[in-house]
């Protein structure tokens, strides 16, 4: 019996642990639900988590209102899913299936599964929220039509080339998007939406509009942007609830008089049509925006006979900040871009409708291909869809900045054409002495940036030999002799002209010197000829055939495969004249001449795999405003100018000692010794700011900083170093890091103080930001929509400038108090925009509605750029209230992660 009992007891043990599982697992599934809210779309497995909520049947099942579920599941379980919806969620109000919510390798949001939905749904008799964004609906379902209490529908990124004249029995619909889709008509039964207040259809196809459209009574907002309209009906007059009405990016070239008439219209953006003459009450109404359209300029004479139609000159195109994409037709098209790139596509060069996509990514080694003696000259352009094929090329012109060197180099466009990157031919126009266009044709479209490389000369080598000369250096050329080849072959030769301090420096001689490195390649063929071809270099400066001793002299060869260099000068017989040295050679490569009295070793050699660059860092911090730090990699050539333009606005210590680094090699900043970014950012890890260093570019970044230490006891002394490599989980110490520092391939790099001053009285520590101005923290908007914090204001600052007075009024700033700013800080416009903008947070602080009223200041003053941030910071903060959620799950049931008292605070989810 004893025994029996033993056995017994293993057995036990397990149904207790096992019962202990179900139970824990229970529990999490329970604490999901919190109030009346269901976000499954911040876990793994939302559809299970919901089945399994659905299996249980807990009495909190039956109080959701709000569902949120991601719509890269699986296309089957999540047609499953929601097909229990309606039998266990009978109080649903808001139903959310987005997707957009992972992202490809570069970056770009991917769409939902999602194409359709279970007929289940329509009896959701309470839904009146219904989001479908970013998945792959092509046609809409058939039960949202039959959803009759749907109030709010929610469209956008789908591929929907139409809407059904079901659409208008939704009787208590009040929004209503569809943008950026595939829309050519919409439904004549779109005009009996009696309700509909706000209507968004922009990044569609639409060529013409019903005249129904004109019924709908209740509409407040309507948003056409970049379609095809080359026409309006004159039923739009009728709407008389009309406030704001958004038809830029079209081809418009006539719109109705009575437009301006509409009593309630505050705003009438016609930009970038084709408009030419418009009546007077539209030119002298202060709502209407009309630049972009060719206003006053006259038709072409038409070239053809009297009786033959007249050929419309090509539309034009100018686009917003906020219009990422357009649309191109068989007839052609110039467009400007946003980021100042310009497009002409010719008439024919698509046989239908396209609409393109575009996007412009900051340079990261994965997206730049350079050579060892490349230098990055722009951004980097992606123009989708990839690989489309055009029946005529495409102009495209590339803003880039101007080398620092121009003699022996070339500036050309380098593309991605199937798996390997290629130069085309490129001319550059000169706008403005430092406003530089880079011209080329593309067949197609991928990824597009602008290089600066040393000069290509080619030529095609044929039996009978030839002979191939530098055009920047005469001196350098290449003899092919009769016989050297059998078939024609392309020969390419580039020259690059070293620096001899780098020389110099590298073998610690002051004597020593250096020809310019030879570049020979070939395209096609056998990599050997069949006969020695003579290579003549310039001997290095300094040096001539009848003084140089030949055991100071060496020839380098760099082998392609292997990038190592090597001492060939015994392997080969060097003919010396008075300024040249020739050499014959079967096979191309780099070939370079040294003059040391020095031995070359193999550390020497090891040390030119890449071109390096002397490169100084610097942080300085506004002098108004030290919580804000401006840090900067340059050049050690472009330091001293930078800092006489910045000395004005900042104050900091002397730039740090001059590194050596690669182009495009990554870094990082490291704040430290009690000194942290005070905002969140995509390049910060952990108050690392990751850098991309290149030599033609800024490498500028502006952060705001902050102290968890108390400020008005001391001040705080703190540091920034800079780091070699990619962001590690553990920054090394700086003293430890400094000892190691024996080679130019050392982690640490330099070490820069910060000080953030003493806080003085009653200031705080938002205060400060700038003189005469006292604030506690602020916090607009709510938990739920999202919170501006402190600084994000001091972001919206820094990016007004000149156009603040326009914002300020649009937030109903008298022009009284206006002056009052203006007078009062007259010497310093930071202080201007900082003071206006904070005093006004301060008196909206707690007021609902505030951050709406920001954003609708923003647009109105053609800000965009500014809104788009802003509703990037706000999307943050919904995201960490998410988050929030879920770590207030953990607490006792029945805390409301929104309440005020709750331990979590909006301050810290936000910044």
């Amino acid at each position: 019996m004893a025994a029996e009992a033993e056995g017994l007891e293993p057995q036990a043990a397990a149904t207790e642990d096992a019962a202990g599982d179900a139970t824990e697992a229970a529990d999490a599934e329970l604490r999901l639900l919190v109030g009346n809210r269901l976000s499954l779309d911040l876990y793994p497995g939302g559809c299970h988590r919901l089945l399994h909520l659905c299996a249980q049947r807990p009495p909190q099942l039956g109080e959701v209102e709000f569902l949120q579920l991601s719509g890269h599941e699986d296309p089957q379980l999540l047609e499953a899913t929601l097909t229990q919806v309606p039998r266990n969620l009978q109080r649903l109000r808001s139903l959310v299936l987005r997707g957009g919510q992972h992202w490809d390798v570069l970056g770009a949001c991917l769409r939902g599964s999602l194409t359709t939905l279970p007929a289940g749904l329509s009896g959701l008799a309470r839904l009146a929220h219904l989001d479908l964004s970013f998945n792959s609906l092509e046609t809409l379902p058939a039960c949202i039509p039959q959803m009759r209490g749907l109030s709010t529908l929610l469209l956008s990124y789908n591929h929907l080339s139409e809407l059904p004249e079901a659409l208008g029995a939704l009787p208590s619909l009040t929004f209503l998007s569809v943008t950026h889709n595939r829309l050519q008509t919409l439904p004549i039964a779109l005009g009996a939406l009696s309700t509909l207040q706000r209507l968004d259809l922009s990044g569609n196809l639409l060529d013409t509009l019903p005249p129904e459209i004109g019924g709908l009574s209740s509409l407040t907002e309507l948003n056409l942007a970049s379609n095809r309209l080359q026409g309006l009906p004159t039923s739009l007059v009728g709407l008389r609830s009309l406030r704001l009405l958004v038809l830029h990016s079209n081809l418009l070239t006539s719109v109705p008089t009575g437009l301006v008439h509409l009593p309630l219209l505050t705003r009438l953006d016609l930009r970038d049509n084709q408009l030419r003459d418009v009546p007077p009450e539209l030119l002298d109404a202060p709502f209407v925006r009309l630049q972009g359209n060719p206003l006053g300029e006259a038709l072409p004479a038409p070239q053809s006979p009297p009786e033959a139609p007249v050929i419309l000159e090509m539309p034009r195109l100018f686009l917003n900040s906020d219009v990422d994409s357009f649309p191109v037709t068989p007839q052609g098209c110039s467009v400007t871009l946003a980021c100042g790139v310009r497009l002409q596509f010719p008439a024919g060069a698509t046989a239908s409708p396209v609409n393109i996509q575009y996007r412009l990514w900051l340079p990261e080694p994965r997206l730049v291909p350079l050579g060892p003696h490349d230098s990055l000259l722009s951004g980097v352009l992606e123009l989708q869809p990839h690989g489309v094929a055009f029946r005529q090329k495409v102009s495209l012109w590339l803003l880039f900045v101007p080398p620092r060197i121009r003699r022996c180099r070339e500036v050309v466009v380098r593309t991605l054409s199937g798996d390997s990157w290629g130069d085309l031919d490129t001319h550059v126009e000169e706008e403005a002495p430092k406003r530089l266009w880079a011209h080329c044709q593309v067949p197609h479209f991928s990824w597009f940036l602008v290089v600066s490389r040393p000069v290509s000369n080619t030529c095609l080598v044929p039996p009978e030999g030839t002979l191939l000369c530098c055009s920047g250096y005469p001196g350098v050329k290449v003899t092919f002799p009769p016989g050297a080849t059998e078939e024609p072959r392309s020969v390419c030769m580039q020259v690059v002209r070293m620096a001899s301090r780098e020389l110099r420096a590298l073998l610690g001689e002051p004597e020593a010197a250096a020809s310019p490195l030879l570049c020979l390649s070939q395209s096609g063929g056998p990599p050997s000829f069949l006969q020695p071809v003579t290579v003549q270099l310039p001997l290095p400066p300094g040096v001539t055939g009848l003084s140089l001793d030949r055991s100071c002299l060496h020839l380098l060869y760099r082998t392609p495969l292997e990038a190592a260099w090597d001492d060939i000068t015994a392997q080969v017989a060097l003919e010396l004249t008075h300024l040249y040295a020739r050499f014959q050679v079967t096979h191309f490569s780099w070939y370079w001449l040294w003059y040391t009295t020095r031995p070359v070793c193999k550390t020497w050699l090891e040390s030119l795999g890449a071109l390096r660059l002397h490169e100084s860092s610097h942080c300085l911090q506004r002098r108004p405003d030290p919580e804000q730090v401006l840090l900067q990699c340059l050049p050690g050539d472009k330091v001293d100018a930078t800092l006489r333009r910045l000395l004005d606005r900042y104050r900091g210590p002397e730039p740090s000692d001059t590194v050596e680094m690669f182009e495009g090699e990554k870094f990082f900043a490291a704040f430290e010794k009690g000194i942290d970014v005070d905002a969140e950012r995509p390049d910060c890890v952990e108050g690392r700011v990751c850098f991309v260093f290149y030599s033609h570019l800024k490498n500028v970044k502006e952060v705001y900083v902050t102290t968890t230490l108390d400020r008005q006891v001391q001040a705080v002394r703190g540091q920034v170093s800079f780091y070699r490599g990619a962001v590690p989980e553990e920054v090394p110490e700086e003293a430890k890091a400094a000892r190691q520092k024996k080679g130019m391939d050392t982690v640490w790099m330099a070490t820069l103080p910060i000080k953030l001053p003493r806080l003085r009285g009653s200031e705080g520590l938002g205060q400060g930001r700038g003189p005469g101005l006292s604030l506690a923290p602020l916090n607009l908007g709510d938990a739920e929509t999202g919170f501006l914090t402190q600084s994000n204001l001091l972001t919206v600052a820094g990016r007004l400038g000149p156009d603040w007075p326009a914002v300020a009024l649009h937030l109903g700033l008298p022009y009284r108090e206006l002056q009052r700013i203006r007078h009062e800080f007259r010497d310093d416009l930071d202080g201007q925009i900082r003071h206006m903008l904070f005093s006004w947070a301060e008196r909206q602080a707690g007021q609902p509605g505030a951050v709406g009223l920001l954003l609708r200041a923003l647009e109105q003053s053609d800000r965009l750029d500014v809104a788009e941030e802003v509703r990037a910071i706000l999307e943050l903060g919904r995201q960490k209230y998410k988050d929030s959620i879920q770590r207030t799950s953990l607490a006792p049931r029945g805390l409301d992660p929104a309440d005020p008292a709750a331990p979590q605070s909006v301050e810290s989810a936000q910044a």
